[in-house]
């Protein structure tokens, strides 16, 4: 695969995690106490922050790395495994941007 496709690959991810960072920002926003939910929908609320708070993290995470992948594409430092220096498939690296092993040494 050439650079120009794995650079719009990348790209496009980031636009998706882009999209995804902005709707959990906005489903974590937490309820004001005026608001007249009843006491159980409240708790409701409140689990349902802890987990948008959560997928809010990973994907601030996943954004990161694929930042940083889109950084090191063109360079030698693209795609190697840090450990044992063999290639890491595109495929991979899409799964797991943050990640700089390949499946084996991630083990």
């Amino acid at each position: 695969m050439n650079v120009q496709k794995i650079r719009a690959l990348i790209e496009s991810d980031i636009a998706r995690t882009e999209k995804k960072i902005k709707q959990y920002e906005e489903l974590s926003k937490p309820i004001a106490p005026d608001n007249a939910i009843g006491r159980v929908s409240r708790m409701d609320a409140i689990n349902n922050k802890g987990v948008m708070d959560a997928a809010l993290v990973k994907a601030k995470e996943r954004f990161e790395g694929l930042k940083r992948n889109l950084d090191k594409l063109g360079t030698s430092d693209f795609g190697v495994c840090l450990k044992c220096k063999n290639k890491i498939p595109i495929e991979r690296i899409l799964l797991a941007p943050n990640s700089s092993f390949c499946v084996n040494c991630a083990r």
